[in-house]
């Protein structure tokens, strides 16, 4: 879900109410089909997310930015690594 006020390369994405590990799924498969995202913040219920979000960077070569209380829920902060294109070889 991408707010307004947001950059078209950040998105936030509501998984609250959801229980291990359909947040980190949806994490990897928001990564995965949006090419040009740079950051996202998934918002989680799941006290489980505080393990399996900073794990999934980890394994996947992304940042693990922060982790924020926000009422009800976590604010998990990633930044999206994408690999560099290498140069053309001649």
């Amino acid at each position: 879900m991408s707010r307004p006020d947001q950059p078209d390369d950040d998105r936030v994405l509501d998984a609250r109410g959801e229980r291990c590990p359909l947040p980190v799924i949806r994490l990897a498969r928001l990564v995965r089909d949006e090419p040009a995202l740079r950051r996202v913040t998934l918002l989680a219920t799941d006290p489980a997310a505080a393990h399996d979000v900073p794990a999934w960077c980890r394994m996947r070569g992304q940042r693990f930015v922060e982790a924020r209380a926000e009422g009800d829920h976590t604010a998990y902060v990633v930044e999206v690594v994408r690999p560099s294109t290498p140069a053309a070889v001649r």
